[in-house]
């Protein structure tokens, strides 16, 4: 297998890994882009604002300032859901969070815009929903008007109030200064029997106490509510490329650490096999593994927002795909057929071989597709089955379709050329052998060592157990854990004993 192969095949594997992160974040795109248009194509459902919608509405000239005010609170109400859900996708789980208006019977609700949970009758529940505010000129504003006749009803009834990020820390401030001024001038009446009008501070103390306890902070600032209402195109696609940037900077890591690996065995191989400098083989570990991390990035990124795109699509079948790994594997597949467009453009394959590769690395990105899915449900762990599963496939497929197009090739050769070619793949079987022999030879000096002090350590733990001395047991077990870089707490049990009737913690 050349090396223009195996970068293939490791980009196949990428994309195979990339499928929980695409689809956790892809999902997450999804919710801001559902938030936009107001229609969540999966479930049927239409909601009953959208910044679409909110941006579409009328202002009054005269009252232009306070309209866009108050729609941008809408917005602010729709950019808080959008994001809570977002979170919980990319967190694994079913998103829950809504607005009220969204439940049916709770338009216009009383107390709440926002929830995270109903009860069994489709009831807001009152510790999982919250009152959203956007008011005020400054937080000290917003606090005077909150602390007002008008929001009695949500101190009363103990409501949390999510405020503006921008706003939040100047409130809590303005609230606890209020608080502290509250509390010495409740002390100095009640010295000096002024009971009536200490217990009119005291009810307006109580109601500071309570709205600084229900206070929360928006996931939305006042500018990112009011650019929702104004340019909601614009808010969404930035919400979008926030997503897809986390997404691909988790796959990256991911990437490095896959493309790192492999690139480490190839050189590790290289220098004990071919002598290979090892400041040389430093520097192409370095450059794959970077490689390997701009790919998953791109991987992860782009397929996210496709993802998002097909999984609130209007056809039915766009949405079934979206629920694979085809998202990533366009921007893989795109990737690849890209290297060998530019080595075509650029003179190094003529066009025979260029729709050789192109049709190689199609059949093989398809494959790979088929067993990332497959090697998913066999290894049911996070990457580790995608990654087995897809680079097997590329491999399988890889190789299937190379011995087709040879056997095409070969009715054309000529007897001469075939024989050479046997005598090639000939030699090249035996140097398989003997590179394999050569592996299982060092493989098996290396590991002589360690299964001789192996097998002494458990003939050891054995013989201690037989004969009840648990400071041989000790001694055997602390042998193992320094042997791999572990410092032992104890070494005899007095040592344990001690240290139980010491009272200190156990540190691990």
């Amino acid at each position: 297998m050349d090396e223009k192969e195996l970068d293939s095949i490791v980009s196949a594997g990428l994309a195979g890994a990339a499928q929980d992160v695409v689809s956790r974040y892809g999902s997450a795109v999804k919710e801001h882009i559902v938030v936009y248009t107001g229609f969540d194509a999966e479930t049927g459902q239409s909601m009953k604002r959208s910044l679409k919608g909110i941006a579409e509405s009328k202002v009054n000239p005269d009252y232009a300032k306070q309209n866009l005010k108050q729609q941008a609170g809408f917005a602010a109400e729709e950019k808080e859901v959008a994001r809570c859900r977002a979170e919980e996708r990319i967190a694994g789980r079913k998103p829950t969070t809504m607005r009220t208006d969204d439940i049916p019977g709770h338009v216009n609700d009383e107390l709440f815009d926002i929830t995270s949970k109903v009860d069994a009758s489709g009831n807001p529940v009152r510790g999982a929903s919250a009152q959203m505010k956007f008011v005020g000129s400054s937080p000290k504003a917003a606090v005077q008007k909150m602390l007002g006749k008008d929001y009695q009803k949500y101190i009363d009834n103990d409501c949390k109030m999510l405020v503006p990020s921008d706003y939040y820390d100047g409130m809590k401030a303005e609230l606890e200064g209020r608080i502290d001024s509250l509390e010495k001038q409740v002390k100095r009446l009640k010295s000096s029997g002024n009971g009536d009008a200490a217990a009119r501070k005291q009810a307006e103390l109580e109601k500071c106490r309570k709205l600084d306890r229900n206070l929360r902070k928006s996931k939305v600032s006042n500018e990112e509510a009011m650019e929702a209402r104004l340019v909601p195109g614009r808010s969404t696609a930035k919400d979008i490329a926030r997503v897809s940037h986390r997404a691909g900077m988790e796959q990256a890591k991911i990437g490095a650490a896959i493309g790192g690996g492999v690139s480490i065995i190839r050189n590790v191989v290289a220098m004990v096999k071919d002598g290979k400098d090892a400041s040389m083989a430093i520097k192409d570990v370095a450059c794959d593994t970077a490689g390997a991390a701009a790919l998953s990035y791109a991987t992860g990124a782009a397929g996210a927002a496709i993802k998002g795109a097909m999984q609130n699509a209007g056809s039915g079948m766009v949405r079934t795909l979206s629920k694979t790994n085809l998202p990533a594997y366009i921007v893989s597949t795109t990737f690849e057929t890209g290297k060998t467009l530019k080595r075509y453009f650029c003179g190094e394959i003529d066009g025979t071989e260029c729709l050789e590769e192109l049709g190689e690395k199609g059949a093989g990105m398809i494959s790979s597709s088929l067993f990332a899915a497959i090697g998913q449900a066999a290894i049911p762990i996070p990457v580790v089955g995608a990654l087995a599963g897809s680079m097997i496939g590329y491999a399988l497929s890889a190789a299937s379709y190379k011995v087709l197009t040879d056997s095409f090739k070969a009715a054309k050769l000529s007897r001469e050329r075939r024989e050479r070619i046997e005598r090639e793949c000939a030699e090249a079987v035996k140097m398989i052998r003997e590179y394999r022999k050569e592996m299982e030879t060092a493989i098996e000096r290396y590991f002589a060592g360690e299964r001789a002090f192996f097998d002494d350590t458990f003939s050891r733990i054995k013989n201690s157990i037989e004969a009840n001395d648990v400071d041989g047991y000790i001694d055997a077990m602390n042998a193992v854990a320094t042997r791999h870089g572990g410092s032992p707490q104890f070494r005899n049990m007095a040592e344990f004993n001690d240290f139980m009737a010491s009272g200190d913690a156990l540190v691990l």
